[in-house]
């Protein structure tokens, strides 16, 4: 050791003379400490084993946001000096307050929106990646979340049909960020110097054809690409949401009169809405001729890949271009986990052209040809494929199977039993797990039909036993179940539907009553 190293070791605390010398202080060094995460993690473990094992059917307790400030700024601590010591009991109260305000994802109760329970094993493994904190998009930074992700990679693919030897995959945080580079990658092949030249200079007027139904992130990522409202041509849908591939032909002519180049067509495997899926088979042999991408965004329904029941619904993916797969959806894993698969890996590697010596390297080797950040957006990025592929190598596919399989029957159950009740009205027949309907008693016209459904969901989802959504179908407001929990039964179902009838009978006793008592009040 150097005299100048030595006097800087000195400095910091160390005694010079080689005995051990740390130069972190007390309160560090307490927070870090390993008996002190196992305490906390023992007492957030137990919390999350009484909310596990609590099988109560529940929706949601909302709080007004400034009772829940306040709830949660007591909580803070005062201290602003030091570090403030370790207090169990500060981190129970915390643990139990974001428990009890959420949605109650593994309870009966919920069927209103598109995220799950997660596989508990699931929430172990992410803490894990949390604490040891590996960023995946370059291997020598997450080596294992690499390895993984290019095994999942391989596994699913099998399921989609792809070449094993052409095909890439990536990871990205959500599905808006995975439709935003595929139109990335789609849009820079057909325009080949708009990354360097800009859409003025390259010639043309890009343009993306979508569904009527297509998810608001589609549209917004056209938005991010500089493509115009104007520039998105909207393809009609039949009644159950999917595109009329007799429908399309003619709309991609009448653009290309607009003087519009249809780089993309986005077709939908779970439309959010309805959860239709779009006719990927016909899709194909009408955008491959005229040159156009087709991008599927599989976000809530590819992960019917993994059912041999109801794999069928994505007939023909194997055409497609490139599909967005949200395995924090339908596989049960915590979000953000989406993948983002192409066909041809080349294509992969044309969304994004910036190089950065301080993370590409010049000369690729066996460890770089893992990385992942010259094709998405993020250079920092969870290993979120750990939990996912972890799953799968201790349960195997038939966890997703059997989940997925359940989520759909009881769906079609769902259907049966609304469709045998007079005063309900069905929108569609379910191809997945997410069903639309109305309560419909006869007389109402659309405008009150409409208030209704609001009405009806409103109070349900404030007496805190169901949690369902809502959608307007052809301008008129429509009630939404998503069917995400293995513990939903017929029986909770059938408590449902009480509810809501109950709910909707007691909304338009109401209603009379005030109208009789206008009535009255103008006489």
């Amino acid at each position: 050791m150097t005299d100048s190293l030595a006097r800087m070791q000195i400095a910091d605390g160390g005694s010079g003379n080689g005995e051990k010398w740390n130069s972190v202080d007390g309160d560090l060094a307490e927070v870090f400490d390993p008996l002190n995460f196992h305490q906390a993690a023992a007492q957030c473990t137990l919390r999350l084993w009484r909310y596990l094992d609590d099988s109560a059917v529940k929706g949601l307790d909302l709080v007004e946001p400034a009772v829940l400030m306040k709830a949660a700024r007591e909580l803070m601590t005062d201290e602003r000096e030091r570090v403030a010591d370790f207090d169990e009991g500060r981190l129970g109260q915390i643990v139990d307050l974001y428990l009890n305000t959420g949605i109650q994802v593994h309870s009966p109760g919920y069927m209103g929106r598109q995220f799950s329970g997660v596989v508990p094993l699931a929430g172990l493994v992410d803490l894990v990646s949390s604490v040891a904190n590996q960023p995946s998009s370059f291997y020598e930074a997450g080596q294992l979340p690499n390895v993984a992700e290019r095994l999942m990679a391989e596994e699913l693919n099998r399921l989609i049909g792809w070449d094993p030897a052409e095909f890439a995959m990536v990871t990205t945080s959500g599905g808006s960020l995975a439709n935003l580079t595929a139109l990335l990658a789609a849009r820079n092949r057909a325009f080949p110097g708009i990354w360097a030249r800009g859409v003025a200079e390259e010639g043309g007027r890009p343009a993306v054809a979508i569904s009527e139904e297509a998810h608001y992130s589609v549209s917004r990522a056209a938005g991010v690409l500089g493509i115009g409202e104007e520039q998105i041509v909207r393809l009609p849908v039949d009644g159950q949401g999917r595109i009329r591939p007799d429908g399309v032909v003619p709309v991609l002519d009448a653009a290309a009169r607009r003087g519009l180049k249809v780089f993309c067509l986005v077709a939908s495997s779970g439309t959010t809405s309805m959860g239709a899926f779009d006719p990927l088979d016909e899709l194909a042999a009408l955008t491959r001729p005229r040159g156009i991408w087709l991008h599927v965004d599989g976000a809530h329904g590819a992960s019917l890949l993994v059912s041999e029941r109801h794999r069928d619904r994505l007939r023909g993916l194997a055409e497609a271009d490139s599909l967005t797969w949200d395995a924090h959806k339908m596989l049960f894993v915590p979000a953000p986990c989406t993948l983002l698969f192409y066909r041809d890996g080349d294509a992969a590697r044309g969304a994004f052209q910036q190089r950065a010596s301080y993370v590409f390297d010049e000369e690729p080797d066996v460890y770089s040809d893992f990385d992942s950040g010259d094709k998405n957006l993020e250079c920092t990025k969870r290993p979120m494929i750990m939990p996912l592929w972890t799953l799968w190598s201790v349960y195997g596919p038939a966890l997703f199977a059997r989940k997925i399989d359940h989520l759909c029957a009881m769906t079609g159950q769902a259907h049966r039993m609304l469709r045998a009740e007079p005063d309900f009205t069905v929108l569609h027949e379910p191809e997945a797990n997410i069903l639309c309907f109305r309560y419909d008693p006869a007389g109402l016209d659309r405008t009150a039909l409409h208030r209704l459904q609001l009405a009806i969901r409103n109070r349900v989802r404030a007496d805190g036993r169901f949690f369902i959504s809502k959608v307007d179908l052809d301008g008129v407001a429509a009630l939404r179940v998503v069917l995400m929990n293995h513990r939903i039964g017929a029986e909770h179902l059938a408590m449902l539907i009480t509810e809501i009838r109950t709910t909707g009978q007691r909304v338009l006793r109401e209603n009379a009553a005030r109208d009789d008592q206008k009535d009255g009040d103008q006489r």
